[in-house]
């Protein structure tokens, strides 16, 4: 067996990390986890305040859906998705249940990235229409369709990408110069006036739909309020847009709702993307759901798009498995109530520390974006930039103090699996207190 040394060494020699120059690449090597805290080779116990990557959502090795695992390896794990299978039929039906009510049938991907993918060329499919409208600060993957249709800045070593995505603005009251001035509801009816000039700019006729997270992921969790989804849907129903909601990191009670977009009922999106929370990462999987009208289309019509592990037998075991946990322990409901535990602790925290320039999210979906000053709302670093001296620190003292979480420019996440105790928000909050205070000196009065 290999020491923690050993592990970090064969991983740095043999294999590439995501997102990062190689040469400064330092994993911790993790060995195991269980409930909310991952373990590593060396003994030492990190509370995961991020779900890794917002997917945990129902804590490490849950043993009901580890036992469903081990049954289906033992009978199937793969079959050409031309077959049909028991999971395969059983997720899609209890993702039927949990999903709108417009929403009726779903097309099995690896995860969320090529779920975006297979969502956009069936909204172009569908409506003979090419153009996909997104938002600047948004985040829908890493392939090659996917990326373009992000705005975060991980797109631009991608680009010039594909050529039919076109940017929106964000509501983004914190920092959209639209919103000066005005309400929230105000500034995002202005949002949305903005979004239909576009639409008229481009053309309708071109518009085959509008891409947008029901609720803000790793961009920034920032979200507007109902008043600019019932306009979005109308601007769609309008001029004959799909509206497709990424639900890959707000869907499966994160936000305190089985989806991001259920905290806006007349928004009724016409696609549902998702992934993430559907296994909570302990197998790959991804689903495009998709309306009534949608999948009588593909009835008659070829649906041209396939994946070798659509519909994998293994991954659908674990997603029915995972629903029922969600299900039988109550955790849409629990996330909805952990959340304001969470949020409570993290305003008690932006009275003690200045350098807490705003606070956003729903249930155990928070973040707490860094300034150097509160009136000129000067990020601790910048958007499109690399950490600054201050937030370099950050991930590094919360990692040494047991925390480990999503660190993004000024952005700290806070997103524990909703299994979370208030005992362990408690011991989150106190290493998130301890590390504030080590930064604090960068706060520029």
């Amino acid at each position: 067996m290999l020491n923690a040394a050993e592990i970090a060494k064969a991983n740095k020699e043999y294999t590439l990390a995501s997102w990062v120059a190689q040469g400064t690449w330092n994993p911790i090597p993790i060995e195991r986890a269980e409930g909310v805290y991952i373990y590593d080779a060396n003994g030492k116990r990190y509370l995961d305040w991020s779900s890794q990557l917002v997917n945990v959502n129902i804590g490490h090795s849950h043993p009901h859906v580890v036992k469903a695992i081990q049954e289906q390896a033992a009978k199937l794990c793969y079959v050409d998705p031309s077959f049909a299978t028991e999971p395969r039929g059983r997720l899609g039906e209890l993702l039927e249940e949990v999903t709108p009510a417009n929403i009726s049938k779903a097309f099995f991907t690896n995860g969320g990235t090529d779920g975006v993918e297979n969502a956009m060329k069936m909204a172009r499919m569908y409506t003979g229409r090419q153009k996909i409208l997104t938002r600047y600060k948004s985040y829908h993957g890493a392939t090659f369709g996917s990326m373009s249709a992000g705005g975060d800045p991980r797109r631009l070593a991608n680009e010039p990408g594909v050529p039919w995505i076109v940017r929106l603005p964000d509501p983004y009251a914190y920092r959209n110069p639209a919103y000066r001035g005005h309400t929230q509801e105000e500034g995002d009816l202005i949002l949305a006036e903005m979004i239909e000039d576009i639409i008229q700019a481009e053309g309708p006729e071109n518009c085959a739909a509008i891409l947008i997270e029901g609720y803000s992921g790793s961009s920034g969790i920032m979200q507007p309020s109902a008043v600019f989804f019932t306009r979005l849907r109308q601007l769609c129903d309008q001029y004959g847009i799909l509206l497709i909601s990424d639900e890959v990191m707000s869907g499966f009670g994160r936000t305190g709702e089985w989806f991001g977009i259920d905290h806006y009922p007349d928004a009724k999106a016409d696609m549902l993307v998702m992934a993430k929370g559907i296994t909570s990462g302990y197998v790959p999987l991804g689903a495009v759901a998709v309306s009534s009208e949608i999948a009588a289309y593909f009835e008659e019509h070829v649906l041209h798009t396939g994946l070798t592990y659509s519909a994998h037998a293994l991954a659908c075991a674990a997603g029915v498995a995972t629903i029922e946990v969600y299900q039988q322990e109550g955790l849409i409901e629990r996330s909805r109530q952990m959340g304001k535990v969470l949020r409570r602790g993290l305003t008690d925290l932006a009275e003690k520390h200045p350098v807490i320039g705003d606070i956003r999210g729903s249930g155990l979906h928070q973040v707490i974006e860094l300034v150097k000053n509160r009136e000129t709302r000067e990020p601790l670093s910048a958007f499109n930039k690399p950490f600054s001296d201050a937030m370099k620190t950050v991930p590094k003292a919360l990692k040494e103090r047991g925390l480990s979480t999503m660190v993004r420019w000024n952005y700290i996440f806070n997103c524990p699996p909703l299994i979370v105790t208030e005992e362990q928000i408690q011991q989150g909050l106190a290493i998130l207190d301890d590390v504030l205070t080590t930064i604090d000196g960068f706060y520029e009065e």
